[in-house]
């Protein structure tokens, strides 16, 4: 059966949840830039279904798993993940009937866990760090690959190695930011973790010849784009060893922001814009912020937004938690609220209906 005629002003009608993934908004942030003579828009990759932008490799990689046969419907999905990959999977795999296994660290925020358990998925705790690298990532994978050797018939997406992950993003997220501005885009900001966001569509810019800088950036103590290890509170932010999808060939510029960027970054767009996205998203908006000064005026910015915010109630939304980590830094986000004159006694006097 064929998918319904589409009504003018109706709204698209999709086959599934999967299905509804991609084709998200770019929003123009006219008030967070409003000093810059910059054009900046969003990628809103929290209207994905899942959330978040993980959606997309999430669905690429099973689907063409269970198409060439690698894995079917009696498969063990395990996969480690601070949150949105894993949730991706998740939503997934509850829609194809698989058994899925998130492999996760003490940083996830219990939203996510909450979440992960909500679609079905078996939470796997990493308790300690890499014994040599300190970090918790290795550690995690290092757990992925016992689990594989444990489980009969299991598979790992693997988003850190996986070209669907990059491939993605090239078919469909900067094919989608390319189409919406005619092809117009003077830099791109995208957060970078396994750098499947990043390469996908700096490939896309490369092969299509777009005259688009790409910015990628990281979160300070990361070990992507420096060998300088440092602790870091912000998940989804950086990673603790090289990704093997890194290309840096592909991109211009790397800009790095702290724990601290990302919480104001989050904190003016939820002020200026009304938009609650997640920490990596403030970190590129505060990468902007900081080379705003260096981009030639008139330029259209494109800002990937990676994720919402209602995931970090518990901490980059909450004035203890961030009190608590930066001291008073309130100053740094808020906004200077409209006012306008009381309206004299007369005009607010309540006009009543004259008794009957």
């Amino acid at each position: 059966m064929g998918e319904l005629p589409a009504r003018v002003g109706a709204s698209r009608i999709y086959g599934s949840i999967l299905s509804a993934i991609g084709n998200t908004p770019l929003v123009e942030l006219r008030q967070l830039f409003a000093d810059a003579n910059l054009q900046v828009f969003a990628k809103l990759e929290a209207l994905n279904p899942g959330g978040s932008i993980k959606d997309r490799p999430a669905i690429a990689i099973l689907e063409k798993a269970l198409r060439s046969g690698v894995m079917d419907e009696d498969s063990v999905i395990v996969e480690s993940s601070s949150g949105n990959m894993g949730i991706g999977l998740a939503q997934a795999c509850r829609y194809h009937g698989l058994r899925f296994i998130c492999v996760v660290d003490p940083r996830i925020a219990t939203r996510n866990l909450e979440l992960l358990r909500a679609y079905g998925a078996e939470v796997d705790h990493v308790i300690d760090p890499d014994p040599v690298t300190g970090d918790f990532l290795p550690a995690r994978i290092n757990r992925v690959h016992a689990l594989l050797a444990k489980i009969t018939d299991s598979f790992w997406p693997n988003q850190y190695a996986s070209l669907e992950n990059p491939g993605s993003h090239y078919r469909h997220t900067m094919r989608e930011v390319a189409s919406s501005l005619s092809g117009r885009v003077d830099f791109l900001f995208v957060a970078t973790s396994t750098c499947g966001t990043i390469r996908g569509c700096a490939e896309y810019v490369r092969d299509h010849r777009m005259k688009t800088r790409v910015i990628a950036v990281d979160a300070l103590g990361s070990m992507i784009f420096s060998d300088v290890k440092a602790k870091r509170m912000i998940p989804g932010l950086g990673a603790g060893i090289k990704p093997p999808l890194l290309d840096s060939s592909l991109i211009d510029e790397c800009v790095h922001v702290n724990d601290l960027d990302c919480v104001v970054g989050c904190r003016r767009l939820a002020a200026h814009e009304a938009i609650l996205a997640g920490g990596s998203s403030g970190g590129v908006v505060s990468a902007i912020e900081k080379i705003k000064g260096r981009i030639p005026g008139g330029a259209v910015c494109v800002a990937i937004l990676p994720d919402r915010g209602e995931r970090y109630l518990d901490t980059i939304y909450n004035d203890r938690w961030v009190s608590h980590h930066f001291g008073n830094v309130q100053h740094l986000w808020q906004r200077a609220a409209r006012t306008r004159p009381l309206p004299a006694d007369d005009e607010t006097r309540t006009k009543t209906r004259p008794a009957a």
